[in-house]
């Protein structure tokens, strides 16, 4: 028998994530969300700090304004055929 003068501790339930029904709460749900975009923030920062993600960065960055110089060569001659 259960010595009563001594006080059972309440024990609280293990905190899973995950309702009884095993549906994933949404405080869990935002956690994972929230440590994944951490992470995918921290991984780009490292990447441009090094040497090559500098260079991928810059190539992009030629891409970009090259695409845009032919975009507005292309609109240029349209203007001059309309004319």
């Amino acid at each position: 028998m259960p010595d009563p003068a001594v006080t059972p501790i309440p024990v609280a339930p293990e905190e899973t994530g995950y309702t009884p029904g095993g549906v994933p709460t949404f405080d869990y749900v935002r956690e994972k969300i929230e440590t994944k975009f951490g992470t995918s923030i921290g991984a780009t920062e490292l990447a441009s700090e090094t040497p090559e993600g500098r260079r991928i960065e810059e190539q992009y960055e030629a891409r970009q304004q090259a695409a845009a110089d032919r975009l507005a060569q292309i609109r240029e001659s349209m203007k001059n055929e309309q004319s």
